[in-house]
């Protein structure tokens, strides 16, 4: 773990510091005073600051890595399989941001799986590209998204030969995905790039459970979230690229414009030891964790009769295999007694902190360090929860029912970072009933199923507003819209 330990030997050679940061490897905070119980929170913290320093001779430069930060991204590149690697220490975030930048200029198009993360949206902004947005998949028996077909895909290459890349997003928040390798071969049959955002399948491809990485499905540029399911420390992710297509002094330029100057090292250090643990232990980190998810979900099976799993099973034509990730479980209440809501409310009250929640579901992540006490803790509490009065969702029906939006993919939609329309000169508000080959000057963001459904500067067609109001009915709210109830939405005045 060669940046690690080089942090480590710089602060056992007991340096003194004549720079930045202020806290002098922790000494700073000896001026503090305070009780007992206070001071040893202080040792706590000032242990952190021993490895925090900036760019020394000794500690390399993340932005013109030469040193032992450039080593570290090499060994991490041979781990996850990539060729080449890069540490954010923004998130997936950064990553997401630097992939749009590296690939679209300004009002060059790229082609956007709907329900892409806001960081994709923002980078979108920032470039000053186009997007045209492609619908996910529904898998039937939850109701829960997927990437979009391949047909999908295929129609609006097709449509739009201009476009740069795809950008997909795999695995979902519930943890559910597909295996890219048919995405990859389509898309560079087009000669186009794929980019993926697996902020949330760091570990997938490290154990014979979990599905296929994007890298080795044969995407272009992976980013991952090493600190959502490693041992990384939040805001710690990776960038991975291979081949020829991406354009890597791009990526390496977008990062450096969209990261810290001064990146933290305690984040560097943390992705340099998440690697190091991974090589050094790899399949036998994961047993623990994939055994007690096993034991939890065994129960909700077989024991409970007041919960139930989220369903995955092939479901299309194609024959496409929706896979689950081991350690993420998707439960619900079987009855509809407990929203979703309601189930992380109550689980909070018990000291169980669930990953999220909707009105249907709550997304249990249990981490590589789970064991069989947090299991046992957590049947309890959901025993004790049934035993009680809940809040039923009010739309627990709507994930199954079969909503028509037939518009799979969009015209194009430019973006900027200073939106399509701030005052009363550009905007003006109508009835959606009447607000068909409008712009909109509004995102609508329907809450189930979470999927925007109008960016702003995209057309509003009439599927879109049948679609609207299906899910106004069923009481869904939208996020986005300056009326909730969607009677009416603002647009772009165009005369």
């Amino acid at each position: 773990m060669p940046l690690f330990e080089q942090l480590v030997t710089l602060y056992a050679s007991n340096p003194s510091s004549y720079h930045v940061p202020g806290h002098k490897y922790g000494t700073s905070l000896s001026l503090m005073e305070g009780t007992n119980d206070e001071q040893v929170l202080l040792q706590a913290y000032q242990s952190v600051m021993q490895l925090d320093v900036t760019e020394l001779s000794m500690t390399d430069d993340l932005h013109g890595p030469s040193g032992v930060i450039e080593e570290a991204q090499q060994l991490a590149a041979e781990t996850f399989g990539a060729e080449q690697t890069f540490f954010l220490v923004g998130g997936s975030t950064a990553g997401n941001l630097a992939m749009v930048l590296a690939v679209c200029d300004a009002g060059e198009l790229i082609i956007v799986q709907r329900n892409a993360h806001k960081s994709v949206l923002n980078g979108l902004k920032l470039a000053g590209a186009r997007a045209v947005f492609i619908m996910p998949q529904r898998e039937l028996g939850s109701g829960l998204d997927v990437v979009p077909s391949l047909k999908q895909i295929e129609e609006a290459l097709e449509r739009y030969p201009e476009a740069k890349a795809v950008f997909l997003t795999n695995p979902s928040y519930y943890g559910l995905s597909v295996d890219l390798e048919p995405y990859a071969k389509l898309v560079h049959r087009y000669d186009k790039i794929l980019l993926v955002d697996e902020a949330h399948g760091a570990h997938y491809g490290l154990h014979p459970r979990f599905p296929r990485s994007a890298l080795q499905a044969g995407a272009d540029a992976v980013v991952q979230s090493t600190h959502k399911t490693l041992t990384a420390l939040t805001m710690g992710a990776m960038l991975h690229v291979q081949g020829p297509r991406i354009d890597r002094k791009g990526l390496a330029e977008a990062l450096r414009m969209v990261q810290s100057s001064s990146p933290s090292y305690p984040i560097m250090a943390s992705l340099d030891i998440a690697r190091g643990v991974i090589d050094e232990a790899c399949e036998r980190l994961f047993e623990r964790g994939i055994a007690a998810a096993d034991d939890f979900q065994h129960w909700v099976m077989e024991e409970s009769a007041q919960y139930e799993l989220s369903s995955s099973r092939v479901w299309d034509g194609n024959g496409l295999q929706v896979q689950v990730d081991p350690l993420r479980v998707v439960l619900r209440s079987k009855t509809g007694k407990h929203s979703g809501f309601e189930l992380l409310k109550q689980l909070e009250s018990f000291g169980c902190y669930v990953e999220m929640a909707d009105v249907q579901y709550v997304v249990l992540l249990f981490g590589m360090g789970a064991e069989t006490s947090d299991v046992q803790r957590l049947k309890q509490a959901l025993v004790a929860i049934a035993a009680a009065e809940g809040v039923p969702a009010a739309v627990s029906t709507l994930a199954n029912e079969s909503l028509a939006y037939q518009q799979s993919v969009s015209e194009p939609v430019l973006f900027s970072r200073r939106g399509t329309g701030t005052d009363s000169k550009t905007i003006g508000v109508v009835e959606l009933s009447y607000a068909e080959g409008m712009l909109a000057a509004e995102a609508v963001i329907p809450y189930p199923p979470g999927i925007p459904l109008l960016y702003e500067g995209e057309r509003i067609t009439a599927d879109a507003i049948a679609m609207i109001k299906q899910l106004v009915q069923y009481g869904a709210r939208c996020q986005g819209a300056t009326d909730p109830t969607m009677q009416t939405i603002t647009v772009l005045r165009t005369g």
